[in-house]
């Protein structure tokens, strides 16, 4: 284990005697979307002045996601906070600190993922997502994933692994199963919210052993 791997099992509270169950993914396994940068940019103007749901009255921004558009792995969230709201970024503040080290701990650098929400708008405060908003938003999640073509989903937090799973099942439940989602059937995998390990350290073991089932479904995909 590198030094600096090793600094970030640190970072997420995890002692550093934990070993990675996979090899690093090459750089050169990350395969280029054929999708030009035109298709992005439509998709982001029309997210940016979406007026479907109530929740545009309320937003300073929309949340469109950022991230490399040839990723393999897309990270989904349920919904923008105040601070996201305000920079126009997915996962920000100290929650955002702890997903960038839990993803550089399986050797995926921020920049080298793809990080969205269901919602694009942020809830008033930070209430959970309503359905009807959910399902309203969620063709633009679909049309990303389109775009991107990853190898691999990882929803965190309870709300949006049950939304792109479609079940009510308990978190400690969705993440030891394995998904499907979509028209392309993306393998998807759950795991808990970066916040909520801040609020509750002790899982974060827990969270480890899902990051390595993501490393190792990314690596058995290269």
């Amino acid at each position: 284990m590198s030094g600096r791997q090793q600094q970030y099992l640190r970072a997420m509270g995890i002692p550093v005697w934990v070993e990675r169950a996979a090899a690093p993914m090459p750089v050169d396994a990350v395969e280029v979307s054929e999708v030009g940068n035109e298709d992005w940019d439509s998709l982001r103007r029309e997210v940016s002045a979406c007026q479907r749901c109530g929740l545009h009255a309320g937003r300073t921004q929309t949340v469109f996601g950022v991230g490399s558009e040839r990723a393999q792995l897309l990270v989904v969230g349920e919904a923008p906070g105040a601070e996201e709201d305000r920079r126009g970024e997915p996962f920000v503040g100290r929650a955002g600190q702890l997903l960038t080290a839990m993803l550089k701990a399986i050797d995926l650098p921020r920049g080298e993922v793809y990080i969205a929400n269901v919602l694009k708008c942020r809830p008033p405060n930070n209430r959970d997502p309503d359905p009807i908003e959910a399902e309203t938003c969620t063709p633009y999640l679909q049309r990303q994933i389109d775009l991107l073509q990853p190898k691999l989903i990882l929803a965190v937090g309870r709300i949006a692994g049950q939304w792109l799973t479609g079940t009510s099942l308990p978190l400690g439940k969705l993440r030891l199963g394995s998904y499907t989602y979509g028209k392309g059937n993306v393998p998807l995998l759950v795991t808990y919210h970066p916040a909520y390990l801040l609020r509750s350290p002790g899982q974060k073991r827990l969270a480890w052993e899902d990051l390595k089932r993501v490393r190792a479904l990314l690596d058995a995909q290269s």
